[in-house]
C-alpha cells in the first residue's frame, strides 16, 4: 500500500483542486532529459537506472517515481511507502525544482510544507488496515 502524490504544473493562483477548470491541461514539466536532470539535481541519491521509474530510499521509507516514457513529461507520480516525516523533504524539493504543485491523491487536494496532514492520515489508515509497521 502506498501514499500516492502527483507532481504537476499549475498556475500559482490555483490553491485547491476545485479551482482547476475541467478542460485545463497542465503545462509539461519539460523534456525527458531535462526532467531527469532536474530530478537528479533535486535528490542526487535517486536511482534513475530505469529512466521511467526512479527509486529513492530513506531510512524508514521508500519512494518510487513514476516518470513514464512520454516526452515531454506531463507529471510525476510518487508512490511512497513506510513512515517518517523526513520523506516530505524530497517530495517538496522535487516540487520546488520542477516548479510543481503536490496533489495528495488520497485526500484529493494539494499539500504544502505547512499542510501535510494527508501523509499522517495515510499512515494512520494504513496502520489500522494492515497493522503497524515494524
Amino acid at each position: 500500500m502506498s501514499w500516492d502524490v502527483l507532481l504537476l504544473r499549475l498556475p500559482d493562483d490555483v490553491t485547491s483542486v476545485q479551482q482547476i477548470p475541467e478542460d485545463y491541461s497542465p503545462a509539461p514539466l519539460g523534456g525527458q532529459d531535462d526532467v531527469l536532470a532536474a530530478v537528479s539535481q533535486a535528490v542526487p541519491e535517486v536511482d534513475l537506472s530505469d529512466s521511467t521509474w526512479g527509486e529513492l530510499l530513506g531510512s524508514t521509507w521508500s519512494m518510487e517515481l513514476n516518470i513514464g516514457a512520454e516526452d515531454p513529461v506531463d507529471s510525476i507520480m510518487l508512490h511512497i511507502r513506510g513512515s517518517g516525516d523526513d520523506v516530505l523533504t524530497p517530495v517538496f524539493r522535487l516540487a520546488e525544482t520542477l516548479q510543481c504543485k503536490v496533489l495528495d491523491c488520497a485526500e484529493g487536494d494539494f499539500i504544502t510544507p505547512r499542510q501535510t496532514s494527508g501523509w499522517r492520515a495515510f499512515q494512520q489508515f494504513r496502520d489500522r488496515v494492515l497493522g503497524p509497521l515494524h
